[in-house]
């Protein structure tokens, strides 16, 4: 289960009480879920009890109990727990991770991605604020009457000329709004260089296929793979995206990637077969968790703007 099924599915459980009469409210558009906070649980958290309870004009931790019972039957949950004045802490099952690559294998590229595009966002005459507004529309983010895009401009107006579009791509859009741009470095093919690393990252996932391949064996979740950072970053994405789009931040979605990389660099050397080590379902699940991450960074990537290329 994904987050952005997770989300679905705790909406699905507003929905179903409101049908049933155990709760008089207007259902919400859309339902967060994001990791838990300090004294949370399980893999993934929701405060729509608290945001709910005033409207029902009930106790969050009535209305938590209310959702609970109906979110836990739910296919690839394993518990639902209620900590704090009503937090929903979701466990997920094992196999959930295995549904999750299946899923980003299935989807490829568009995994994550918004369903449309929206309309164009008014900008200051000036580099970073055209790229920043025409990702926000690659994002899905909806322009507000009247909204304009505002960021710290770069200093140097020839950016993408001197570093190429890619480099300066993420350059401009990898620092938050309100910060400066850092130029340097990104030319260097280093790890220190954080587009370097998530193209490299990238391009190591393609290479881990190809290897695969003349080993005899492909990608398949055949079972769980015990490497949580990477999982994490993986089903995280659709619910980065969101929140880039949201927030109008798409230095959320670079931050994300650099993530991915990393969990990902951590995690190539269990994938191939070793020595005289004969493939096996292990490393079949173990490829195709590297492949869905693989997808996660050529993705986010291409929101960006940004090419991945499979040799680097």
């Amino acid at each position: 289960m994904t987050p952005a099924e997770l989300s679905r599915t705790v909406l699905h459980a507003v929905c179903r009480a409101v049908e049933d009469g155990a709760l008089r409210v207007d259902v919400p558009e859309s339902v967060e879920v994001e990791r838990p906070r300090p004294g949370g649980r399980g893999d993934y958290a929701s405060s729509v009890a608290l945001r709910l309870a005033r409207p029902a004009g009930l106790a969050p931790g009535d209305v938590a109990v209310i959702l609970r019972d109906r979110i836990a039957p739910a296919r690839g949950i394993a518990s639902v727990e209620i900590t704090g004045p009503g937090f929903l802490n979701f466990t997920l099952e094992s196999s959930a991770q295995q549904r999750l690559v299946e899923t980003v294998l299935r989807e490829g590229t568009a995994f994550g991605r918004p369903d449309e595009a929206a309309g164009r966002f008014a900008h200051a005459d000036e580099t970073r604020a055209r790229i920043w507004a025409e990702t926000l529309v690659r994002l899905g983010a909806r322009p507000r009457d009247g909204e304009i895009v505002k960021v710290v401009p770069a200093a140097d107006q020839d950016l993408v000329v001197r570093l190429g579009s890619d480099a300066a791509r993420w350059a401009l859009l990898s620092a938050a709004a309100h910060d400066r741009p850092r130029t340097d470095g990104l030319l260097v093919q280093h790890e220190r260089n954080p587009l370097h690393k998530v193209r490299y990252a990238y391009a190591r996932t393609q290479a881990l296929g190809r290897n695969a391949a003349a080993l005899g064996f492909d990608a398949e979740a055949d079972e769980y793979v015990d490497a949580p950072a990477l999982t994490t970053a993986v089903g995280d994405h659709p619910v980065v995206v969101t929140d880039a789009a949201r927030l109008r931040a798409p230095d959320r979605l670079a931050r994300h990637l650099d993530v991915t990389a990393d969990a990902l660099l951590a995690f190539q050397h269990t994938v191939l077969p070793v020595g005289d080590e004969k493939p096996s379902a292990a490393h079949r699940s173990r490829l195709a968790l590297a492949d869905a991450a693989g997808t996660v960074l050529a993705g986010g990537l291409s929101l960006l703007g940004i090419s991945a290329p499979e040799y680097l």
